[in-house]
């Protein structure tokens, strides 16, 4: 009986040692090895155009200035024509639920699709494996170069290797900070080694980031720092596309001669090659099913089929498909078919009514906004004339690039004076301007204490006295002592 207990101890200990072993185990490094394909193509086609929008965007020029610049400092936003103040935040909320709900849409009908194709993770480490290659060969190179004692050959293939990816990290940094102080002042400052230091610090900062996520992380990023890896699950439904590997035909692996007849001897088609595990950045073998580390960027797919056309198999053994239609062997076009789904149909609503509104708000929105401040110092004041007069402060913002004439006016009181130092204001193009404003009114034309007046201010285009001036009212109230 105590031996027992000793045997069953000895057990839940091993138990408890094989746990812990697995949750503390040292990174496998992978060794990606390089494919070609339909989806590889696909891929690097996205990798190129991201790139060339991300690097060539900062330095396109606009009437005179930087295309995109998000100028913090002077709280604008430049998107080519249009100029966005802090009051336009409501875009940036728009932004962000087209984002979400994009993500969502993509999620439920193809997976991981941003994941796999257009997330810069997944841009700057398929990047970064290029060079690699480049520089120490495919993937038995890289294992013999790793496996190999340290020599001269190794330490001038490791310091290419990491010195080029050094010089595009920073580069990527640079075009980063780029976006947010104007790009040709600041590569100057750099020339000029005079970069100021939040400047140097971010560049740093996000090529320390670039560097150590695609040539350190790599996978990691996506496996334990990325949320969406861990709740993209709940976004699958019977009928989502993922990556699926087809079992019934596949199974019994093995390996086989190209002549033989391999339905004979009772094997699939999966000649159990391993090209689907060694193409795969995550290092995860799909045939034991789809798991959360997989992002979906069908490398294993192009590898399985090029397997497939080697040995004189029908492509497919490895495809984008869906449960639905793996477990009832429905065709392409029923799947096309179940696309059209509610929850596809939901996503796609709320889209394109988001889209419209924002396209709407973005077609009426004024060339210029105006802020109503009162003077919390001085209220109202006697003067000496026997009236009553109020301060105000009239923010004005031409959010337009053309230069505007404002004239201000107020009603809402009978023979209210209206005074300030000029009118109307002149304004250049996306610039602002604080007007203070004085209002003057008899004491008794009206009860005493708040009385509400209005501010009309029209707003023209210099040298366009023909048009129609935009007209834009603001309220606010006149106190009477």
């Amino acid at each position: 009986m105590d031996t027992r207990v000793g045997a069953a101890g000895d057990a839940a200990g091993s138990a408890a040692d094989a746990v812990e072993q697995s949750l503390y185990e040292i990174r496998r490094k992978i060794y990606p090895r390089a494919v070609t394909g339909n989806f590889a193509a696909i891929r690097w086609a996205l990798v190129f155009l991201t790139q060339a929008v991300f690097y060539g965007l900062a330095w396109l020029q606009w009437n005179g200035r930087q295309a995109v610049l998000f100028d913090i400092a002077a709280r604008k936003f430049y998107i080519f024509g249009l100029v966005l103040w802090p009051q336009d935040i409501v875009y940036l909320t728009v932004l962000l639920i087209l984002s979400a709900y994009s993500l969502f849409l993509f999620t439920a009908v193809a997976g991981r699709l941003w994941c796999g194709y257009a997330c810069p993770q997944t841009v700057y480490t398929e990047i970064f494996l290029w060079i690699e290659r480049k520089v120490e060969g495919d993937r038995l190179a890289r294992m013999k170069l790793d496996r190999t004692a340290t020599n001269a050959r190794k330490l001038r293939l490791k310091a290419t290797k990491h010195g080029l990816w050094i010089a595009l990290s920073l580069w990527t940094g640079f075009t980063f900070v780029g976006y947010f102080t104007p790009i040709r002042e600041l590569f100057g400052h750099v020339v000029a080694l005079s970069v100021g230091p939040w400047e140097a610090f971010w560049m740093l900062f996000y090529g320390f980031a670039t560097y150590g996520n695609a040539g350190w992380m790599r996978e990691q990023v996506c496996k334990y720092m990325c949320p969406y890896a861990r709740f993209q699950g709940v976004m699958f439904d019977p009928d989502t596309l993922v990556i699926t590997y087809d079992r019934e035909r596949g199974e019994p692996r093995g390996g086989r001669s190209k002549s033989a007849d391999h339905k004979a001897a009772g094997l699939g088609d999966c000649v159990d090659c391993g090209i689907c595990v060694q193409v795969c950045p995550t290092g995860i073998d799909i045939r034991n099913g789809l798991q959360y580390e997989c992002i979906g960027c069908a490398a294993c797919i192009d590898g399985c089929n090029q397997v497939m056309d080697k040995v004189g198999y029908p492509r497919g053994l490895i495809r984008y498909s869906t449960e639905h239609a793996v477990k009832h062997h429905e065709d392409r076009a029923s799947i096309l078919r179940r696309v059209l789904r509610p929850r596809v149909l939901l996503y796609t609503g709320i889209l394109w009514i988001v889209l419209i509104a924002a396209a709407a708000m973005l077609w009426q929105r004024a060339p210029f906004k105006v802020d109503v401040i009162r003077d919390r110092v001085a209220m109202a004041a006697d003067t000496g004339d026997g009236t009553v007069q109020n301060v105000y402060r009239l923010q004005i913002m031409n959010t337009d690039e053309a230069p505007r004439s404002f004239t201000i006016v107020a009603s809402g009181l009978p023979d209210l004076e209206l005074s300030t130092r000029d009118n109307p204001v002149e304004l250049g193009g996306a610039t602002s301007r604080m007007v203070p404003v004085r209002i003057k009114a008899r004491p008794d034309a009206a009860t005493h204490g708040s009385v509400e007046i209005e501010f009309r201010i029209e707003g023209r285009m210099q040298g366009a006295a023909d048009l129609t001036p935009v007209v834009i009212v603001e309220k606010s109230r006149f106190i009477v002592p």
